[in-house]
């Protein structure tokens, strides 16, 4: 993983290059010039040099666990990236310090010479022992210590799966439901032509284990079969020539050429049925290669293992299957198959079913490491204490090879990563085991920490958006929900993997997770993870070259925080979140490196001018602090990229912000990099300011009068918005939004206050999804009617918005409909849903309708309707819950019998 340091730092390499020509233009003493330009060309040729190295790093990466003289190397050039990213952040930073009058700045440029010469001599030093690790290395390839010239093919570790090929039938544990339908597939239709089934999940979940079961069951069953495994750096002679030796394909010591294995293989086939699994595919160019191969006039099947979900897409019509982990149920029967497999009865002790389940449950459900875990187990003595001491090694990382296959897998899976991608999967240790991470916030930490740049004419957020759904598609994070549109709204490290990521984040020096019961070093490591732990006894001096730290549930004081900062000098993230800390010590905004500050949800209630220093802040999270204003500095931050100030108070709604907003300073004009600001309080000149800001994608102000509402609307055409939220100023005040032009780019609109039929109107979008939530609306029969004629929501949100008695869907609106939710109504009796209406919605939710009696008229013709939850009267209640054969309560029931979950509060 050192090229992804090195990658990261070729780029803030070439962005300090970047700076030279303004040097050149600026009137500057005649030695500081040249000391600069002594500068520049050590930058230069330091650049160039991590540049040649860069894709050694890459193909070194898999062989320094297994040969020592690449393992060696690998670290020295970790070590030494870190101390060139030290001298160009302490450049960069002196480089822009135009702090103070003409004096202070002459002083400054004085002192700065020697700084610009001691950097120089710094840089060169560290570029004469980046050539001394190179010689002795002797050259830059992969052909020493017994390493092969071959692409890398013979040093990649054989799939750990394939250890389970030859599981005896009666160690199979949960595979029974996806082994019928598997074979259902294969040969419940002998029809002619070929068919190709998926089974795709993370590494280590069982995939070939279930595959080549079914595989030895049905074979027999063809004429000709075979079972190969496809390596991540295949080439395509080989893979027909393992192709051809698996299906017994006759072929001469000559025929090597592509064409003849082509031919040899389609003739073998011609008028056979014929199977093939191909286990662990990568790539789906795999099968759009081979596929010709094959004739289609006779009976093919093909089984692809994979953990890619692009490859589970080859998939004919739905013949794929995503295996999860294991249930609490098969977990704990594989477990005690393998750790009492030598047991007459394979059944756990009592005296050892506490530590047997802490096991278990730290496997979460993953085969391949309850297997390896239990047999590690197997071969020590049945005592508490025993095992207990091989908990307590797993909970260190200590113990690599109690889990080796594992650790291959993770392994085989990080080697396939680009070396942006391994940067951002490595940044999730961050978060403590079994943490459910929020997308937008953990985007926002990529995209400070500078791992994400603009590809062609995608945003950063659209190319970190993608990163995130590659881990997921390559099975490295599991998605906790997704919403209605399918895209990631939670997700997670599964506990395997993270005790993994963190074994390798801390060999690379990545991250050290800190809980105050172990000892820990931090010396060398560049982010620091505190987790419910105090800072009292950690050094921070042994970390002076720390960029990124985290709390997560930890007590915190300004004094104890102040200490442990002064020597944190080019620190770039400070995530404080949910840290009980009213003030902000002085000494973080001496952190000119800073590009995070997170204060979300603490106790935060003012920040001072000296904000204004800190000019490489991108990210600034005051999300539910306690902040009301903001100083004028925040206005000079001219690299800004989100600005979170809500102020989340004790009247907000069901996560709806109440009438609110906090002041900014004038001058937010000059934050043209901005893609977020909310919650800001509406006034003239703020609003005339907005349209300046063609950046933003999310945008969310409060306290939006009469008079703010024509302002408002041209502000919001010339944005390419994605979330938008308005807020009136109180329940009395109107917003009318008669002028709007929604953008385009529009998806998520919130409005909070009274509606004129008109604005209602002006809700319509180009957008195909697009997501409404209205408050306080007082909507009735009358003005929910142009609601109707939003045919492109997907959901739709009325929350203390609906006042009228009925409330009828007529036919074919909604088309497009998801979700639907009415909250709080209080009035409202009856809600009809004609035939033809709502055709789509899957989940329903009516909550806080006291005088409703039934259930929607009509609703039994939405077929598509999933889950219904009802916090409804009483008498409705006990309708639906009345147990027995009376008309009235079978007549309830049946309208929403079809509806797979209903939840009754």
């Amino acid at each position: 993983m050192a090229e992804g340091v090195v990658g990261l730092l070729i780029g803030k390499l070439g962005a300090a290059l970047g700076k030279e020509a303004a040097t050149n233009g600026a009137s500057l003493l005649c030695q500081e010039a040249s000391a600069l330009k002594a500068l520049f060309a050590q930058i230069r040729d330091v650049k160039d040099e991590l540049e040649s190295m860069e894709a050694f790093l890459h193909g070194a990466e898999r062989f320094k666990d297994i040969d020592e003289t690449t393992g060696i190397y690998v670290r020295k050039i970790r070590l030494l990236a870190f101390e060139i990213e030290d001298a160009v952040d302490e450049f960069t930073y002196k480089l822009e310090d135009k702090h103070g009058g003409f004096a202070a700045k002459t002083k400054k440029r004085i002192k700065h010479l020697r700084t610009w010469r001691r950097l120089a001599r710094r840089l060169q030093d560290i570029k004469r022992r980046l050539e001394n690790a190179d010689r002795r290395k002797l050259r830059y390839d992969l052909s020493l210590g017994g390493i092969g010239n071959d692409g890398g093919s013979s040093g990649r570790s054989k799939s750990p799966e394939q250890s389970f090929q030859f599981a005896r039938e009666e160690d199979l544990v949960g595979i029974e439901k996806n082994r019928e339908v598997l074979m259902q597939w294969m040969v419940g239709d002998s029809g002619r032509g070929c068919r190709v089934a998926t089974v795709w999940g993370m590494g280590g979940v069982g995939k070939t284990t279930l595959v080549s079961h079914v595989f030895k069951t049905v074979r027999l069953g063809f004429d000709v079969s075979g079972l190969v495994t496809v390596t991540n750096s295949y080439q395509l002679d080989d893979l027909l020539k393992k192709i051809s030796g698996e299906l017994e394909v006759p072929i001469d010591d000559d025929t090597t050429s592509v064409a003849s294995l082509v031919e040899r293989i389609h003739n073998h086939l011609q008028g056979k049925r014929y199977i093939l699994v191909l286990d662990d595919v990568w790539h789906p160019d795999v099968w759009f290669k081979i596929r010709n191969v094959f004739p289609t006039e006779s009976t093919g099947r093909f089984i692809f293992t994979t953990r890619m979900q692009e490859v589970a897409l080859l998939a004919t019509k739905n013949c794929t299957i995503e295996l999860a982990p294991l249930d609490v149920h098969c977990s704990w029967q594989l477990f005690c198959k393998e750790a009492f497999w030598n047991t007459e009865n394979r059944t756990c002790p009592e005296e050892l079913e506490d530590i047997a389940w802490m096991f278990v449950e730290k496997c979460a459900g993953l085969p391949i490491a309850i297997a390896c875990i239990g047999r590690l187990l197997s071969c020590k003595h049945p005592t508490y204490s025993e095992w207990q001491d091989v908990y307590k090694e797993l909970e260190l990382q200590l113990t690599n090879n109690v889990i080796l296959d594992v650790n291959i897998v993770l392994k085989v899976s990080l080697e396939d990563l680009q070396r942006n991608l391994k940067n951002c999967f490595l940044h999730c240790t961050i978060f403590p085991e079994g943490y459910v991470f929020n997308r937008k916030r953990l985007i926002r930490h990529w995209i400070a920490a500078g791992y994400i740049q603009e590809i062609g004419s995608k945003t950063v957020e659209e190319v970190a958006e993608g990163y995130l759904n590659e881990l997921v598609n390559k099975s490295l994070l599991q998605v906790v929900k997704r919403n209605l549109c399918g895209r990631v709204r939670w997700c997670r490290m599964h506990d395997i993997i993270c005790l993994l990521a963190l074994a390798k984040s801390k060999e690379e020096c990545f991250c050290e997770v800190y809980k105050g019961s172990e000892a820990c070093s931090i010396e060398n490591t560049r982010r620091l993870s505190i987790q419910n732990a105090s800072i009292e006894h950690i050094s921070g001096s042994s970390a002076p070259c720390l960029r990124s730290l985290h709390f997560f549930n930890s007590h915190l004081r300004t004094d104890s925080l102040k200490a442990f900062l002064i020597s944190f000098n080019f620190l770039s993230t400070l995530d404080l979140q949910g840290i009980s800390i009213k003030r902000l010590p002085k000494i973080v905004f001496d952190l000119f490196n800073l590009r995070f500050l997170g204060l979300r949800q603490t106790d935060i209630e003012y920040l001072p001018k000296e904000l204004g220093r800190l000019q490489n802040l991108e990210v600034l999270d005051a999300y539910n602090s306690k902040l009301s204003i903001l100083p004028v500095e925040v206005a000079t931050l001219r690299k800004l990229k989100y600005l979170y100030v809500v102020r989340v108070s004790k009247e907000s709604f069901d996560r709806v912000l109440a009438f609110g907003g906090i002041q900014v300073p004038l001058g937010i004009c000059n934050l043209i990099d901005l893609l977020a600001l909310q919650f800001i309080e509406a006034t003239t000149e703020i609003l005339c300011q907005i349209g300046c800001l063609t950046k933003l994608t999310t945008f969310s102000i409060g306290k939006v009068r009469t008079e703010h509402c024509a302002d408002l609307c041209d502000a919001i055409m010339v944005t390419h918005l994605v979330h938008l939220t308005i807020g009136s100023a109180d329940e009395k005040e109107v917003i009318q939004l008669e002028t709007l032009c929604l953008p385009s780019t529009i998806s998520n609109i919130e409005l909070i206050g009274q509606l004129s039929e008109k604005s209602i109107s002006r809700l319509n979008s180009a957008s195909s999804h697009l997501r409404l939530k209205l408050c306080f609306s007082k909507l009735n029969e009358d003005s929910s009617a142009c609601l109707l004629n939003l045919h492109n929501l997907v959901e739709l949100h009325l929350l203390k918005a609906y006042d009228g008695k009925e409330l009828t869907f007529s036919a074919t609106s909604f088309p497009k409909l998801k979700l639907l939710s009415v909250q709080d109504a209080p009035n409202l009796r009856k809600i009809a849903i004609q035939h033809g209406a709502l055709q789509n919605l899957v989940e329903l939710f009516i909550e806080d309708c006291s005088e409703l009696r039934d259930v929607p008229d009509g609703i039994e013709h939405v077929r598509t309707l999933e889950y219904i939850k009802l916090k409804c009267s009483d008498e409705l209640r006990r309708k639906l819950q009345i147990k027995g054969k009376s008309k009235e309560c079978n007549e309830d029931t049946m309208k929403i019998s079809h509806v797979k979950w209903v939840e009754i509060v």
